[in-house]
């Protein structure tokens, strides 16, 4: 296979088919955290290639949104949801490359709102202020990178160990001993309709829910100071749960079901943004040296079997990524119940951006690792 050729490729798919996201169908303009997952894949591979390309399409999408105050067009912290924070990890990158204040300002107004956002009883943050003393393991991704990244930047690194508990509490009260999986969410105060009343845990793993954490924990680890005392157990939960998702692995294809412990039930799908997502977490943790080289035949079967089962080339030789779940949340005027004909009742569709983007990620640190 020719070196890089999909990361690549699919960046070009990407900034021929979409040069302004917020244009996408379905966004109208609106600050959504699906930006920052695409974009994050194209600041690793400007990283990495050195194309200047790809950090233009990265300014001129942020451009749209961050005004010269520093104001964020359609964000409003009062809403208090932790998705907001996602695309604040591209202001770090550009406030480093141009100097330019309005990236910090934007940084700094995102930060605040963790300042007052709910907490559960414990201290961990509330999936969104309309979803009460709920953990949900997608905010893990959406929250956790940015507030460390923000917190060692500016803050020489004081709310460190205020991160590092996002994680810890997550595991502690969404995990499932009998599989190591982690379940998509917890209502602490056991009232949603979604949850076991006794433990408070919605009833199925989702897959991209999964993928979500351990991105997370994956570009986490990648800052945690080596020294910091959280680092070693944050490693162990790393690990762990890839472990846990490597034993639901597809025999056939080597990818991951959207409903993951529940491969072989009518219905379910095998989907292409948590497969993306878990690749992507392996092969970072593995450039990290998080994961040893016993890890390398998992991610390769894995990366095979994502080519295989959810790319499609066009005419134009445009990379189309199949098979994506639109969205999936639970609770919410659309009565998401978190069972498992909800999970396979969401759409299914091509180019969804947050797939899209976990794709280049998963692209970009597999190629390029390979080519080192």
């Amino acid at each position: 296979m020719e070196q890089a050729k999909w990361a690549d490729r699919t960046a070009e798919s990407i900034m021929e088919r979409t040069p302004r996201l917020y244009e996408d169908k379905g966004y109208n303009g609106k600050w959504s955290y699906d930006y920052g997952v695409i974009l994050k894949g194209f600041e690793r591979l400007w990283r990495l290639t050195g194309d200047q390309r790809y950090w233009q399409y990265i300014q001129k999408n942020m451009d749209y949104f961050i005004g010269e105050d520093g104001s964020i067009r359609g964000y409003s912290p009062l809403e208090y949801n932790i998705d907001h924070l996602n695309n604040g990890k591209l202001l770090f990158g550009l406030y480093r490359e141009t100097g330019e204040m309005k990236y910090k300002q934007a940084a700094a107004l995102l930060r605040s709102q963790l300042d007052h956002h709910p907490r559960t009883s414990e201290g961990a943050f509330w999936h969104k202020q309309i979803y009460p003393y709920q953990i949900w393991l997608d905010g893990l991704y959406m929250g956790a990178p940015f507030y460390l990244e923000y917190t060692l930047s500016f803050e020489e690194g004081s709310q460190t160990d205020d991160v590092t508990r996002q994680f810890i509490l997550c595991e502690k009260h969404t995990k499932d001993k009998k599989t190591g999986l982690l379940y998509h969410a917890w209502d602490e105060k056991r009232v949603q309709p979604w949850c076991d009343p006794e433990t408070g845990l919605s009833p199925n793993f989702w897959g991209r829910s999964l993928g979500w954490y351990v991105m997370a924990l994956a570009d986490v680890l990648e800052l945690l100071p080596r020294d910091h005392k959280d680092r070693a157990e944050l490693t162990r939960i790393f690990g762990e749960t890839l472990t846990a998702l490597r034993g639901y692995q597809d025999r056939d294809s080597g990818v991951w079901y959207q409903v993951v412990d529940k491969g072989g039930r009518k219905g379910n799908y095998l989907e292409a943004s948590a497969t993306s997502m878990i690749i992507y977490a392996i092969a970072k943790g593995m450039r990290l040296g998080l994961l040893g080289g016993e890890w390398q035949s998992t991610l390769d079967w894995a990366y095979a079997g994502l080519i295989a089962e959810f790319v499609l080339e066009t005419k134009q030789g445009w990379i189309n990524l199949n098979k994506t779940c639109q969205v999936a949340g639970l609770g919410g005027e659309e009565r998401r119940d978190g069972t498992y004909a909800y999970y396979i009742s969401e759409p299914i569709i091509t180019n969804d951006q947050k797939g899209l983007g976990a794709f280049l990620l998963a692209c970009t640190e597999y190629e390029y690792a390979q080519q080192r």
